[in-house]
């Protein structure tokens, strides 16, 4: 099980360290269908080796951290969908299990953190940007239990719990983590100001602030305009490590399962988010392994790398 205090939490103490990008976006550009509501957990059981070597290519391009492709795997939807009980903890551990030796075979240190998306991911409808499912918190921590009991039997070095619209869904999850000692990050997805559920920022950073199962919290697969005041929100009330991965700015049509890019996409003010206490900065989807190649050559990142000064949180 990954400890609170292992070594991804030490090594965001003395330097910055690059996430990957998104894992669907380098699965569908190998050729791989991600149609149906299993997305790319549909690889993970059908194409395992087409994970491999996504996850190859972020190592390649220089990221530190590789995120399974458990994000949409979940006991309610795989069952829906033909699987049972152990099969689907069976593909868990495949997850963490690919990413591992993908790692392994990196030319640097990298780190493996196993996805928990949201319940809103299974749902395959776009809930993940929206929250406020309807769900008690109870049923919410019925719902993630498991799933995070079995990645953690798989060994990874942090949980990442991601994309998460609500701070509701983000207390459920604490809830499962706590006393437990497990590593974790908590990211939730944002815009202007809130939570995808609506909640200020400020609040939502507030209730994790006192978690010691998380050690680092931040925003993932939002526009890159929302990260900057989502960090100093998050700055405020947390003291801990920032993290940010967002996508390319493009907005998700659940209907038609397509995204629609921006017209001109503006630069990443990545200095600007390290300043606010970013440790953790990598994309989400539609980043691939050319932007992260870039992430990793940006001679900020570097010279903070170098120093290992704190950049704040």
């Amino acid at each position: 099980m990954p400890r609170a205090s292992g070594p991804l939490a030490e090594a965001l103490a003395r330097k910055a360290v690059l996430l990957d990008g998104g894992l669907s976006n380098q699965l569908a550009d190998q050729g791989c269908d991600l149609s149906g509501g299993l997305w790319s957990g549909r690889v993970l059981a059908e194409r395992p080796e087409q994970v491999a070597a996504a996850h190859a290519a972020y190592a390649r391009a220089g990221a530190e951290v590789l995120i399974t492709a458990s994000y949409q795997v979940g006991y309610e939807a795989f069952a829906a969908h033909g699987y049972g009980p152990a099969e689907t903890t069976s593909l868990l551990a495949r997850s963490v299990r690919l990413a591992a030796d993908a790692a392994r075979a990196a030319d640097h240190e990298v780190w493996v953190a196993a996805s928990v998306g949201p319940y809103g991911a299974v749902l395959a409808d776009g809930s993940e940007y929206r929250g406020r499912y309807g769900l008690s918190p109870r049923r919410l921590a019925g719902f993630h239990r498991p799933r995070i009991e079995a990645l953690l039997a798989a060994g990874p070095d942090v949980l990442a719990l991601e994309t998460i619209p609500d701070a509701e869904e983000a207390e459920a999850l604490l809830g499962v983590l706590a006393g437990t000692g497990a590593a974790a990050w908590l990211s939730y997805t944002v815009e202007g100001g809130r939570t995808r559920a609506g909640q200020p920022l400020a609040e939502a950073f507030a209730a994790v602030a006192g978690a010691p199962e998380i050690i680092a919290v931040g925003v993932n697969c939002c526009d890159p305009a929302d990260v900057l005041p989502a960090l100093e929100a998050a700055a405020g009330v947390t003291g801990k490590p920032l993290l940010a991965y967002p996508n390319d700015g493009s907005v998700w049509e659940a209907a038609t399962q397509t995204w629609h890019a921006p017209e001109h996409p503006d630069p990443w003010p990545t200095a600007a988010w390290r300043r606010a206490g970013a440790r953790l900065i990598g994309g989400c989807c539609r980043i691939g392994p050319d932007r992260i190649a870039e992430l990793a050559a940006d001679p900020g990142r570097r010279t903070a790398r170098r120093t290992g000064r704190r950049t704040g949180g």
